[in-house]
């Protein structure tokens, strides 16, 4: 009986989505719960597992396609036994003609073989191939670039060998995501009257609170470690109280005023920048902020941060800093109207009280919306994050 591969529902936000690798291939054997197909859309990858036991039939949507919501992708034969690897590798050299094949390095390659092996960024040297003479064919490649280690190999820069002189040029297509990225962030340019407002923060009293408090904290919270983010989210969840502005959003000719606080948090992938949101922030202690974040970060390197996860927020925080970033303008994430930035740590002379100490300081950056925010409340914003910040006792005060 054969069991029909569905994509998954998709919600209202997403329109479509692109099949971005088979795990499986055709003849080949399925377990129950067993992920074939990775399926990309404009805010994460989603995959599909597989509901029976059986055998992978037929790919009815291949890699590259566009597929809709819950788009018949490929059949499963459930009960099915999978052939005998012997005929499965006397058929694989059929695929493609010896007579075709290209010279690459010391390597013999079908053209089929070596476009998808540029497209996957797979490296030849490191493909084993099944064809006549050794050549390596289509299905050589496909089946290199569904295996874990190759997946991981692949997420690495290709390594080239390029003769003295010889100038490389390496043409790859765009992610769904990666495409969705860049049209946002343009479209934040174009339609947002977009200003920054920068300050410093002395981050010496979060610091000395969280040295005197991270190990009890640790303990107290089975395991969740304290660190910055979450001082840096109650303090912007105070501020968006005391600026609704802030905290609002656009929609054509209206104002839309959140009587919440749902901020994102940039968490940075190999697949891209996702900003997943923490809900009710008014409602979170430091301990659910880092936690839910730890959680966030891990899920993001797993690949496994959902839909629901990305939709809605309020305000973002992003934190370069992370990078080595010293000052940077964060770009509006829309239809919210403002951005925080949190920069690098770093120590340096300060005048206070008459006398020049060393304190470590944080640049901060607001982007904002002049259509919605004006300068003085922006600038009271971020001096409202400032104060919190060198006196955190206000943000358990609430003061």
């Amino acid at each position: 009986m054969a069991i029909e591969i569905k994509a998954p529902t998709f919600p209202e936000s997403v329109a479509e989505g692109t099949v971005a690798t088979w795990h499986k291939q055709p003849g080949e054997a399925v377990s129950r719960d067993e992920i074939l197909v990775d399926i990309e859309t404009d805010k994460v990858v989603l995959e599909v597992p597989a509901p029976v036991d059986g055998v992978l039939e037929k790919i009815l949507a291949n890699e590259g396609d566009t597929v809709a919501s819950e788009q018949v992708l490929a059949l499963v034969k459930e009960g099915a036994v999978a052939a005998a690897p012997a005929a499965k590798a006397e058929a694989a050299p059929a695929a493609a003609s010896a007579d075709d094949a290209e010279v690459v390095g010391d390597k013999r390659v079908a053209p089929a073989a070596r476009k998808l092996a540029a497209e996957k960024g797979l490296d030849l040297n490191n493909i084993q191939g099944s064809g006549k003479g050794g050549m390596i064919t289509k299905e050589d490649v496909m089946k290199a670039g569904s295996a874990p280690v190759a997946k991981a190999a692949a997420a690495a820069p290709v390594q080239v060998s390029v003769a003295p002189g010889e100038r490389i040029e390496k043409r790859v297509p765009m992610s769904r995501m990666r495409q969705t990225i860049a049209k946002r962030l343009v479209q934040a340019q174009q339609t947002a009257a977009m200003l920054t407002t920068y300050n410093e923060v002395d981050m010496k009293p979060v610091m000395e609170l969280r040295k005197q408090y991270k190990d009890l904290f640790e303990k107290r919270h089975n395991g969740v470690r304290l660190g910055f983010m979450s001082f840096f989210v109650k303090a912007a969840t105070e501020a968006l109280k005391r600026f609704p502005d802030v905290n609002a959003s656009i929609d054509g000719t209206d104002i839309v005023y959140h009587g919440y606080q749902d901020i994102g948090v940039a968490v940075s992938t190999e697949r891209g920048l996702m900003v997943p949101v923490l809900r009710d922030c008014d409602s979170m202690n430091l301990a659910d902020i880092e936690g839910t974040i730890a959680d966030f970060g891990k899920r993001g390197r797993e690949g496994k941060i959902g839909i629901d996860d990305l939709q809605g927020g309020t305000f973002t925080i992003t934190n370069g800093g992370v990078f080595g970033s010293l000052m940077s303008t964060p770009i509006i994430n829309p239809p919210q109207t403002a951005i925080l930035g949190m920069h690098k740590i770093q120590e340096r002379p300060m005048a206070i009280n008459g006398q020049v100490v060393i304190r470590p300081m944080m640049y901060l950056a607001l982007s904002y919306d002049h259509r919605m925010i004006d300068g003085k409340d922006a600038v009271q914003f971020l001096v409202t994050i400032k104060e919190l910040l060198e006196d955190p006792a206000r943000i358990l005060l609430d003061v």
